[in-house]
């Protein structure tokens, strides 16, 4: 075995050590990406894994460098891109992503990406129609 192999080895061994840990995270963002669309809180991602949301928030932290909430929100806010590229209205796309108002949808997607939901989607049907 090589020095780099046992180091990685070593390594792993001491981030990953458990793996009823991995089992929580990865199942809790499995969960979370095929359900981004409806209402998820932290009592309902922690009771779908049996573990309290406050240790749940410190593994997923531990493990993806963002709580649970974080990661679900940046994946609301990417499809939010991908439908909005599209051409769906900002209101439909807003709670076909599981966001509750279009004012605060508004206002996370723009201090998140520095647009509107509005200019972003002028921006990206002006690039998709210079393409063609």
């Amino acid at each position: 075995m090589t020095h780099y192999l046992k180091e990685i080895t070593r390594i792993k061994a001491s981030c990953y050590a458990n793996q009823g840990q991995l089992d929580t995270v990865v199942g809790t963002r499995h969960f979370i990406n095929n359900n981004y669309d409806k209402e998820l809180n932290l009592n309902l991602l922690s009771h779908t894994r049996f573990t309290s949301k406050f240790h749940l928030i410190r593994l997923y932290k531990k493990y993806y460098g963002q709580t649970p909430m974080q990661y679900l929100i940046d994946k609301r806010l990417e499809r939010s891109k991908e439908l909005l590229a599209k051409g769906q209205s900002i209101t439909a796309t807003c709670f076909e992503i599981g966001f509750e108002s279009p004012s605060s949808f508004t206002t996370l997607f723009k201090s998140r990406f520095g647009l509107t939901p509005t200019a972003f989607q002028k921006k990206a049907i002006f690039t998709k129609s210079d393409k063609k």
